[in-house]
C-alpha cells in the first residue's frame, strides 16, 4: 500500500521533470548565486549564515548545493529530487494515518483492508491535490517539502513514543527522541515549522487521549509529565522564531506590524483559512500570486465571508468537541499551522499562496480518510455490504484520478516563465505579475512589450520605486538613456534614502560611457550604504573598462572586505592579469573557484596567466576544465590548441 501511494505521488508530478527555472527566486538562488554551488566549506560557510530572500534554511541549501554537485544546472535533477521528496511525505502521511485511525476508531483493526484502504486514500488526498504543485514543483520551495518530510516523521515518530509506558523514562524511550531530532532538523530546513508542538499538545488531547479528560484532566502527575516532554519542542521553536524573524526583516518579506491594524490582521487571517478550505474543495483557477490589495477594508464582502466562515466553524469545533472531537483537533491544528503565513504575521505583498497549505492540508486530509472508513464500518455487515464497498472504493479512485489530472494540468503551468506569468495574468493580474512579465519579455528581447508591462506594474503600484528602476533598465536597454533616467529619479523621490536607485543609474551611465556622471551616482550610493558592496563591484569594472588598474584592485578589494563570499575575486584577477601581476591574478581565479567550481572563465583565464609564464601544461589543465565545464567555449577551445601547439615544440636554448 505504501509503495502505491509512492508511486501515485511520483506519477501525479512526473511532469514536473519537464520545467525549468523559473524567475520567482530561482533566478536570485539558483541561476546568478554561485555560492551555494558544492559542499565545501566555503560554501557551508555560506549556507550556514546566509537569510537570502528572508530565510534562514541551511539544511534546504545542503541539499541543493549536492543537487549542483550531481546536476550542476539542469533543473531536472532539481525537480526530480524535490518530487522525490514529496513522494517520501506522502508514504509519511500515510504512516501516521494509520495509528491514527487506530486510536481514533479503536476497533478498525478488526477490518485491516478497510483501514489501510482509508489511511492510503488520505495520503493520496494530500499529495496528489493540485495545491500541492506550487511547493512540489517550484525549485525555491524545496523548502517546504524537506522541512514537510522531517516534520511528518517527528509527528509519526510522536506517535509511535505513544505505545511506551507513561512511567518509562525518557531516556529510554528512542522514538520521543527520533521526533525531537526530526524537529530540530524541520527547523532547520523551513522554519514554518514552529508550530509542531502545538500540533503535538493536540494530539495528545486527541486522538491519543494522553491529556484532557480522558487522561485524567490537564494538570494531573500523569498530564504534568506530558506537558514536560514539550519543553525541548518549545525550546527549539523559541530559538528559531527570533532567526526567522531576522531573516524576514533582512529580506524585506515581513511587513512592519504598524502596517495595519489588527481588525486588518484578523480579516486577512481569516480570509487565508476560508481560501485555503475552499481551493482543498474546489482547487481550480490557481495562481502563483494573489495579490493583498490595500488599503484593506474589513467590512468588504470577501472578508465578512471568510469570517463568517470562521467564525461558524471555530464555535462548532468548540461546542462539539466532546461530541465530535475529531472536527476540533483537525481545525485547531489546521489553524495553527497556518498561523505563521497568516495575517497576524503578514509576510509578503500575497493575501495568500498555495505553498502555504502543504502542512496544514494534512489533518484534513486525515480526517477525510477516516470519514471514509467510518462511512464503511456504518454499512458493513448490511445488505450489498460488499457493492457499497466496491462503490466507495471506486469513488475514491475516482477522486484521485481527477485530482492527478488536475495536479498534471498545473504542473504544466510551471514549465517556464512565460507560460507560469501568462497564465498568472489571466487569473490574477497584478503590478507583481506585470513586473515578472516585464523581466520575461526583457530576457526575450520584446523590450516595448517589457516597457509597456512595466508601466502598468507603476501604475497598479505607484508606490513601489523597485518597479521603476526595472522600467528604467529596460529603457536604457532599449536606448531610450533619458527616459531611463527619469525613472530612476522618480524611484529616488519615492525613496530619498535608498542607494539603489544611484546604483543603477550609475551602471547605465558607465554603458553610455559617461564615467564621471557615473561616478558621482556610485559615490552617492556609497554615502546611502556603506555596505554597498555591488555598487563597489561595479565601479571598479568601470574604472578597469578605463585602464585605471590600481584603482579598480582598491574597489574590488573594498567589496570583498564588506562581503567576503563574493564574486569580485573574478574581476580583481581580471585587473591583476591586465596589470602583468600573475600569480596574484592566480590566487584570485583560485578564490573565485572556490566559491563557485562552475566559473568556466575562471578557469580559462587561470590558463592564459600560465600560457604567459611558458607553463604551458600547466594551462592545457585549466582550458581543459574550462571545457568540461562550458563545452560551446571557442575561446577556451581555441586558447587550448594554441596550447596544445606550444607545450608539443621543444623549448628553445
Amino acid at each position: 500500500m505504501a509503495v502505491g501511494v509512492a508511486v501515485t505521488s511520483f506519477v501525479a508530478f512526473a511532469p514536473s521533470l519537464l520545467n525549468q527555472f523559473v524567475d520567482w527566486d530561482d533566478l536570485e538562488n539558483f541561476i546568478t548565486n554561485p555560492y551555494y554551488r558544492g559542499l565545501g566549506w566555503t560554501q557551508l560557510t555560506w549556507m550556514w549564515t546566509t537569510v537570502l530572500t528572508g530565510h534562514y534554511v541551511p539544511l534546504t541549501w545542503m541539499t541543493l548545493g549536492l543537487d549542483y554537485l550531481v546536476w550542476g544546472l539542469n533543473p531536472t535533477g532539481y525537480h526530480l529530487t524535490n518530487v522525490l521528496l514529496h513522494s517520501a511525505n506522502a508514504v509519511v502521511v500515510y504512516l501516521i494515518a494509520l495509528p491514527l485511525l487506530r486510536y481514533a476508531i479503536p476497533a478498525v483493526t478488526d477490518d485491516l483492508q478497510a483501514w489501510r484502504l482509508s489511511a492510503a486514500f488520505a495520503a493520496l488526498l494530500f499529495a496528489v491535490h493540485p495545491l500541492r504543485v506550487e511547493s512540489v514543483t517550484w525549485v525555491t520551495e524545496r523548502r517546504d517539502v524537506l522541512s514537510g518530510l522531517f516534520y511528518l516523521l517527528a509527528i509519526w515518530a510522536y506517535v509511535r513514543d505513544a505505545d511506551a509506558p507513561i512511567d518509562a523514562s525518557v531516556r529510554r524511550r528512542p522514538w520521543y527522541w527520533v521526533s525531537l531530532g526530526c524537529f530540530v532538523l524541520a527547523l532547520l530546513a523551513k522554519a514554518i515549522t514552529v508550530t509542531l508542538p502545538a500540533v503535538l499538545v493536540v494530539l495528545d488531547v486527541y486522538p491519543l487521549r494522553r491529556l484532557g479528560a480522558d487522561a485524567g484532566g490537564y494538570w494531573s502527575r500523569r498530564a504534568r509529565r506530558r506537558w514536560a516532554e514539550k519543553v525541548p519542542f518549545v525550546l527549539a521553536s523559541a530559538a528559531m522564531v527570533p532567526v526567522a524573524l531576522v531573516a524576514a526583516r533582512s529580506g524585506a518579506s515581513l511587513l512592519a506590524m504598524a502596517g495595519f491594524g489588527m481588525l486588518d490582521r484578523l480579516a486577512v487571517s481569516s480570509y487565508g483559512l476560508a481560501f485555503y478550505l475552499w481551493k482543498t474543495v474546489m482547487p481550480l483557477g490557481l495562481s502563483p500570486f494573489y495579490a493583498l490589495k490595500t488599503p484593506i477594508v474589513p467590512m468588504s464582502l470577501p472578508y465578512l465571508v471568510s469570517g463568517f466562515v470562521v467564525v461558524t466553524i471555530t464555535a462548532m469545533a468548540i461546542v462539539f468537541r466532546r461530541r465530535y472531537p475529531p472536527l476540533a483537533a483537525v481545525w485547531f491544528v489546521y489553524v495553527a499551522t497556518l498561523l505563521p503565513v497568516s495575517g497576524v504575521f503578514q509576510n509578503g505583498p500575497q493575501i495568500t499562496a498555495d505553498r502555504y497549505s502543504y502542512l496544514p492540508s494534512v489533518s484534513w486530509a486525515i480526517l477525510t480518510g477516516a470519514g471514509g472508513l467510518v462511512c464503511w464500518r456504518a454499512w458493513k455487515g448490511r445488505k450489498h455490504s460488499r457493492a457499497i464497498a466496491y462503490a466507495m472504493t471506486g469513488t475514491a479512485a475516482l477522486l484521485v484520478t481527477v485530482l492527478t489530472v488536475l495536479c498534471w494540468r498545473q504542473v504544466g503551468v510551471w514549465r517556464d516563465p512565460e507560460r507560469l506569468w501568462s497564465h498568472a495574468l489571466a487569473i490574477a493580474p497584478s503590478s507583481v505579475v506585470h513586473e515578472h512579465l516585464g523581466y520575461v519579455r526583457r530576457q526575450q528581447g520584446r523590450l516595448a512589450e517589457a516597457i509597456e508591462h512595466y508601466r502598468t506594474a507603476s501604475t497598479l503600484r505607484p508606490a513601489a520605486g523597485h518597479i521603476r528602476i526595472q522600467w528604467g533598465d529596460a529603457l536604457a536597454q532599449y536606448g531610450m538613456l533619458g527616459e531611463a533616467i527619469d525613472r530612476y529619479r522618480e524611484a529616488l523621490q519615492l525613496a530619498p534614502d535608498s542607494a539603489a536607485p544611484h546604483y543603477h543609474w550609475g551602471n547605465v551611465l558607465v554603458a553610455a560611457g559617461r564615467f564621471e556622471e557615473a561616478r558621482s551616482h556610485y559615490l552617492e550610493a556609497f554615502r546611502i550604504d556603506p555596505n554597498d558592496a555591488e555598487a563597489h563591484n561595479s565601479w571598479g569594472r568601470a574604472l578597469a573598462q578605463q585602464g585605471r588598474w590600481d584603482d579598480a584592485i582598491a574597489e574590488y578589494r573594498e567589496a570583498l572586505r564588506l562581503k567576503p563570499h563574493s564574486v569580485p575575486h573574478y574581476n580583481w584577477g581580471n585587473a591583476l592579469f591586465a596589470a602583468g601581476r600573475l600569480e596574484e591574478a592566480i590566487s584570485q581565479y583560485r578564490a573565485t573557484l572556490r566559491i563557485d567550481p562552475s566559473a568556466a572563465e575562471a578557469y580559462n583565464n587561470w590558463g592564459k596567466a600560465l600560457a604567459q609564464q611558458g607553463r604551458w601544461e600547466e594551462a592545457i589543465v585549466k582550458y581543459r576544465e574550462a571545457l568540461r565545464i562550458k563545452p560551446n567555449y571557442p575561446l577556451a577551445s581555441a586558447n587550448l590548441d594554441q596550447a596544445l601547439s606550444r607545450a608539443s615544440q621543444p623549448p628553445t636554448r
